[in-house]
């Protein structure tokens, strides 16, 4: 149960403002977040199992992000693409955003549910295969989990809201949004009937952050882009108690950005 809280153009000093949660097995091997070798321009944490990642970024000021759309009870396709090369492939190319968003969603049937957010300096868009349209994401503050962008889920809600907060500052430290990633309070709220309906459990909906020694929080990422064209990206990892394992820093600036 992911979580991914965003703000594009929302803040006179940067263009995204990104904090974001990946909750997966813990037994899945995980490479830490690093320029890759067979991709020298893509920043990302590697999937070991099926090659691609869940977020990433390039030197050139692309951005990607995926999420499982969760559907417990859907079949699952007949040759199941991995999800994580729609982030990876995105960023190594340079297909405008919603030029890629449109043939991923002409292909969409070869893959289990996801959520895509795609973005350049210019532009973002989300995508899902479980909705009709690609949309380009409006200036604001957004939150995306395991349902269409900016579904009413509590965490989403009490996510943006907090976010929101953060915005308020001049400059926005990563720290800080780490530590909104690592609340591991229930946040409150009315839950969805689409959730009430399901099988998955209440706390997933309201915890930013979980701990399990089988599923979990594995990691939390930040991401901010200025305007000016510097790229800041922190990714914390995290153990099956919930512990900090390693933190990766990196800034670079955006190749071609005006300074």
């Amino acid at each position: 149960m992911c979580l991914i809280l965003f703000a594009w153009n929302a803040h006179p000093r940067y263009s995204l403002v990104l904090a974001a949660n990946r909750d997966e097995f813990h037994n899945r091997p995980t490479a830490k977040a690093d320029f890759w070798d067979d991709q020298p321009d893509l920043l990302a944490g590697r999937d070991l199992q099926a090659g691609g990642t869940w977020l990433g970024v390039s030197r050139a000021g692309r951005f990607a992000a995926v999420t499982n759309y969760r559907e417990p009870q859907a079949p699952e396709p007949p040759l199941e693409h991995s999800r994580g090369h729609l982030v990876s492939d995105y960023v190594g190319a340079d297909s405008p955003p919603l030029h890629y968003a449109r043939n991923v969603l002409d292909k969409g049937y070869a893959y289990r549910g996801f959520n895509l957010l795609l973005g350049s300096p210019q532009e973002l868009v989300y995508v899902s295969n479980r909705a009709d349209e690609v949309v380009p994401v409006s200036a604001g503050s957004h939150g995306l989990s395991n349902h269409l962008l900016d579904t009413h889920w509590p965490k989403v809600n009490c996510g943006r809201e907090q976010l929101d907060v953060l915005m308020q500052s001049e400059t926005l430290e990563a720290e800080a949004l780490l530590e909104l990633l690592t609340d591991r309070r229930l946040t409150p709220g009315e839950m969805p009937q689409n959730l009430l309906d399901s099988d998955l459990p209440e706390q997933l909906a309201r915890h930013y952050f979980i701990v399990s020694p089988v599923y979990g929080t594995r990691s939390s990422t930040v991401v901010l882009i200025h305007r000016d064209g510097k790229v800041e990206f922190v990714e914390r990892q995290y153990g099956p108690s919930g512990i900090a394992t390693f933190t990766s820093q990196f800034e670079f600036e955006i190749e071609g950005a005006d300074s």
